[in-house]
């Protein structure tokens, strides 16, 4: 499989995902500073930070963080913001990062995992937040429901936004789910395909590769409204753990 990510999270994913607001981040870390019951001037890493609305979040809620990502396209978006003074930005994979450790808590959120072909390499990320933890330091992983995905799996659908026609066509194939992203240019007819695809790891398989990681599981929730998970209905599966 190719490196899918290194053409996908560029300028047209701003377009794609330019629904993604930053009210709702800041109701998501509102919630997870519950969860992990971080004191105030905490050291957190936002792993696989994107466009930085949640590590924006974080820095105002009063968080030393520190926000990771490959793409310079996204990195460049982030730093733009209002306040991105506050957050250290560092382009890197999540395989390897460039930090020290001692932190207090590391997130990964709204499905930044299960992007490679082996589990080897998925370990390789865990055991990065497991070295960058201190011990008892805790962390969240945001990750979609396989259970879910797969029974409300929208095949196909289209939208317009802007000169942009946007199609996405999504399928489960060999154990992921799959999304091929085509933004069609209005004026001249010009298309950009993109794909996308995320390993399904159901929660079983998920736990054992923490726990290969040196990684505990302290609680599973199917939402950000705090529900506890559940394999068929939940639309989430938000793992909350620790570093022993």
């Amino acid at each position: 499989m190719s490196e899918w990510y290194k053409d996908s999270f560029g300028a047209d994913y701003l377009i794609v995902y330019k629904h993604r607001d930053f009210g709702g981040a800041r109701r998501e870390v509102e919630q997870m500073i519950g969860w992990l019951e971080l004191p105030p001037g905490a050291k957190v890493l936002d792993l696989c930070c994107g466009m930085g609305r949640h590590s924006l979040a974080l820095a105002e809620s009063g968080y030393e963080v520190t926000g990771v990502d490959l793409s310079e396209v996204l990195l460049k978006e982030a730093r733009a913001q209002k306040g991105s003074e506050q957050v250290h930005w560092v382009r890197a994979d999540m395989r390897e990062l460039p930090l020290a450790g001692g932190l207090d808590a590391v997130v990964n959120l709204f499905t930044s995992f299960g992007y490679f072909e082996e589990d080897k390499e998925h370990i390789r990320v865990l055991r990065e937040i497991y070295r960058v933890l201190k011990p008892g330091g805790r962390f969240v992983i945001d990750f979609l429901n396989p259970g879910y995905v797969i029974h409300h799996l929208v095949p196909y659908s289209t939208r317009e936004d802007g000169e942009n026609q946007i199609d996405e066509s999504r399928r489960i194939e060999q154990g992921y789910v799959k999304k091929d992203i085509i933004l069609t240019s209005k004026k001249d007819g010009t298309r950009r395909q993109y794909r996308e695809q995320v390993k399904l790891y159901p929660l079983e398989k998920f736990q054992e590769l923490l726990e290969q990681s040196g990684l505990q599981i302290e609680f599973v929730h199917g939402s950000y409204d705090g529900g506890v998970y559940d394999p068929k209905t939940s639309s989430r599966m938000i793992i909350k753990g620790t570093r022993p």
